[in-house]
């Protein structure tokens, strides 16, 4: 009797592992100008010092950090990112980077009106409307 092979796991397990997860759902309005100004907010307290105060990367941490701290100003952040997989960064950290969870300290709101003033951010940087 032959064993079935164990070879297509391993590819669907390989190409399923290699995906990045891109988050849960943003809630409908989460981007409203007042969710954005709360994310001002918390921004500037929690990630200034590494991303900076106009959250283009460069806070004071900037220098000892690898790789460095995003630009949210930058239109390739923009365009590479999704709601859903910026609230999961921020909830959960980045691997490999210096980039910490914050869900300890977050709550799920926070942690959206984090991400409407970093996407806002990207928009504004690209001349759209934020």
């Amino acid at each position: 009797m032959t064993r079935p092979s164990s070879r297509p796991w391993l590819a669907m397990l390989l190409v399923l592992s290699a995906c990045e997860p891109s988050g849960p759902v943003a809630p409908a309005g989460f981007d409203a100008p007042e969710a954005r100004a709360r994310g001002r907010e918390i921004f500037l307290v929690h990630c200034a010092i590494c991303h900076g105060e106009r959250a283009d990367g460069h806070g004071p941490r900037r220098g000892s950090l690898t790789p460095p701290p995003a630009s949210f100003r930058d239109p390739s952040w923009r365009e590479r990112t999704t709601p859903g997989r910026a609230y999961r960064v921020v909830r959960e950290g980045l691997r490999g980077t210096p980039m910490p969870g914050w869900k300890p300290v977050l709550d799920e709101r926070a942690t959206w009106d984090v991400v409407a003033y970093l996407l806002g951010v990207g928009r504004d940087a690209a001349g759209s409307a934020p």
